[in-house]
């Protein structure tokens, strides 16, 4: 059966128009005969970002919980986190597979690259990176115009919200991901660099991991003056704690999850919401310019 699959793939990936290559998040170079035409993504924000380029013909399947945008909900699935099948995968018949640095998977991936599959990884770990990525995507896809645009847009938007943010008063904040345990993010995720962008201070920015796992005594020692949240149900946590600032003052806000959390074109949505909830505490504190 495989050997059939891969023959089939073979056959699909015989080489059409001019060679196109890039380096992948990790620097390694990549090139294809010509631009993709069949690509399995292996991660929900890289079918996001195909969208964002247009180029979601040229995207035969994906994981669970790529959902965004609804259209993507349709796409055949080949696996989710708990691991893909290379099964399902070569009977895409993909020219191309994209693949997150963080996502596992590494004894498929080197499987599909024996197997001769061209294989991409994304592994962005700064705001800019996105739009490096989106480029590099774009010239993979034969989408570069569309690419660029996406990138442009996205690049604009960042710049407009640091320039709006660059003389907003600082405002310590605690980002509480999960319960029990309790987690939060440091300034090596994408939520903490967006906290910067709208003038936040990350109360566990010199944290070493992006995500990790705090007590409540240290977020008591930290005093913070806005909570941030993905489940509406987790502030409630902290009323047992009325001296602190965020509680004492009701600035615990709740977000949307996706798009702070996934390292595509939605951050700037994201970034959006950190700093309207942070202009909101701002504004009721009496923080902003009269």
């Amino acid at each position: 059966m495989r050997r059939l699959l891969l023959a089939a793939w073979l056959l699909a990936a015989l080489p059409v128009g001019a060679q196109v290559g890039v380096r992948d998040g990790l620097g390694q170079l990549l090139s294809l005969p010509a631009p993709a035409r069949r690509i399995v993504a292996l991660s929900p924000h890289l079918v996001e970002d195909l969208y964002a380029i247009g180029a979601e013909r040229q995207l035969v399947a994906a994981v669970d919980y790529s959902d965004y945008p609804p259209a993507a909900r349709q796409l055949p699935r080949v696996g989710g986190y708990s691991g893909i099948s290379l099964e399902a995968i070569l009977r895409q018949r993909p020219d191309l597979v994209l693949a997150w640095r963080d996502g596992g998977n590494g004894r498929e991936l080197a499987r599909l690259r024996e197997l001769g599959i061209p294989v991409y990884i994304s592994a962005p770990v700064a705001l800019a990176d996105v739009a490096s990525e989106l480029r590099r995507l774009g010239t993979l896809t034969g989408r570069a115009a569309p690419a660029e645009a996406a990138a442009r847009q996205y690049e604009d938007g960042l710049r407009t919200l640091q320039r709006r943010h660059a003389r907003a008063a600082p405002l310590r904040v605690f980002v509480q991901v999960g319960d029990n345990p309790l987690f939060t993010v440091s300034s090596r995720s994408f939520l903490g660099s967006l906290l910067t962008l709208c003038g936040g201070r990350n109360v566990f920015a010199a944290a070493p991991l992006p995500a990790p796992q705090v007590s409540n005594e240290a977020v008591l020692a930290a005093r913070p003056q806005v909570m941030l949240a993905f489940d509406a149900s987790l502030p409630a946590r902290w009323q047992r704690w009325p001296q602190l600032p965020a509680v004492r003052d009701r600035l615990q806000f709740t977000l949307a999850p996706d798009p702070v959390s996934r390292p595509g074109p939605r951050l700037l949505e994201g970034a959006a919401n950190v700093c309207a909830a942070l202009n909101s505490a701002r504004h009721k504190l009496g923080l902003t310019p009269s």
